[in-house]
């Protein structure tokens, strides 16, 4: 089966609906989907950058949010601006990369209905907890193994790795042939691609 990943970071708003919607869109075209969380903050860093560009540069911050607007509306999402933004995704992306390859997908679209659908800290166990155990998960266990220093380790990898392929960006979508795919309105783009090779 063709195969494509899936890379995102928890605090990013494009990544919202695009994990809502990259599993319908891959399994319609028979593309198996690897989610590879990361963290944004080293690309953003490496071109200067201490906070978010939709932070840095207010007229590109107000288009974003009015287009997530418009982009949750069509899709029957709901959408609430979390306070602060970006919110702190460390611990996130670090649970996220200790689960299972078959878990972490719902762990994820949930953290994302959580913070930009219910505008909820996902920084907080007390935000990530209740998420684990309604997937039938330990979320002590879950919680103890994302901050054992091996996956620490992993994800500086992991965010290693995106800064290697040349992500400009989340979401992305990485062929295996290496093409990447920046932005929700690029999943479409990159899973088609992924079919010719």
């Amino acid at each position: 089966m063709t195969s494509i990943d899936f890379w995102y970071e928890f605090a990013s708003t494009y990544s919202y609906p695009a994990a809502m919607r990259v599993e319908a869109l891959a399994a319609a075209r028979g593309v198996a989907v690897t989610w590879r969380p990361f963290l944004l903050g080293p690309i953003f860093v490496a071109q200067g950058w201490r906070d978010s560009p939709f932070n840095i540069y207010p007229a590109k911050g107000r288009y974003m949010w009015r287009d997530m607007e418009r982009i949750c509306a069509s899709m029957g999402l709901p959408l609430v601006r979390p306070d602060p933004f970006p919110q702190h995704s460390l611990l996130t992306a670090r649970i996220a990369l200790v689960l299972g390859d078959d878990e972490r997908p719902a762990f994820s679209r949930k953290v994302y209905r959580a913070e930009f659908g219910e505008g909820r800290p996902i920084a907080e166990p007390a935000t990530l907890a209740p998420i684990l155990d309604g997937l039938g998960l330990d979320a002590d266990d879950v919680l103890v193994r994302a901050q054992n220093p091996d996956n620490k380790e992993r994800l500086k990898l992991q965010s290693a790795r995106a800064i290697e392929i040349g992500l400009p960006g989340a979401p992305c979508l990485v062929t295996v042939d290496g093409e990447v795919f920046w932005g929700n309105d690029r999943l479409e783009d990159g899973l088609d691609w992924a079919l010719r090779r």
